[in-house]
């Protein structure tokens, strides 16, 4: 039998912004990349808040980014800030 961890979640984002409000472990992130090499990163408590991953993203095409284990934790809100990158899906728990 398999472990539970909980719930997989999922929110959009098309630019930099809070794409989750509250508390939660990002566990994967799914990205389509701009004309250019991008940049996604993430951040604990908004735009000005801790930057707990960087990821630099190829031009033009998509992609995922699998986070081992139990995920990152953000323990008050998840930011993200898309340089080059027109869409990410943030996947949480």
């Amino acid at each position: 039998m398999a472990l539970y961890l909980g719930d997989v979640k999922s929110n959009l984002a098309t630019s930099s912004n809070t794409v989750i409000p509250y508390p939660a472990r990002v566990r994967g992130i799914y990205y389509t990349a701009g004309s250019n090499v991008g940049a996604i990163t993430i951040k604990d408590g908004g735009s000005a808040g801790s930057t707990i991953l960087v990821a630099v993203t190829p031009a033009s095409g998509y992609g995922n980014i699998t986070i081992p284990g139990d995920g990152i934790l953000c323990s008050s809100n998840v930011y993200v800030a898309l340089t080059n990158v027109e869409a990410v899906t943030v996947f949480y728990g």
